[in-house]
């Protein structure tokens, strides 16, 4: 009896040995171009990244400037009452 592994082993090398498919003759140009294509919107996509970056940190450093975040309010006491 032969084994699955056996059958599965078969079954590849008769697809390797037989005839292959032709290749379309423009399948290398579409390729290259369907990389370029992916690496510039890759190339945006990390600079859109960027800039939202930079553009929330020099807001938060804006903000943090114009309102003081890091200065405690004075403390409010109650006056002195007077006379006793």
């Amino acid at each position: 009896m032969i084994s699955l592994n056996a059958r599965k082993e078969q079954a590849v090398r008769e697809l390797l040995d037989g005839p292959h498919p032709a290749v379309p003759p423009q399948l290398a140009q579409r390729a290259a171009e369907r990389g370029r294509r992916l690496l510039r919107r890759r190339l945006l996509l990390r600079l859109g990244v960027w800039l939202l970056l930079v553009a929330t940190l020099t807001g938060l450093a804006v903000w943090a400037a114009v309102s003081g975040a890091w200065v405690d309010d004075p403390a409010r006491t109650t006056p002195d009452f007077g006379g006793w």
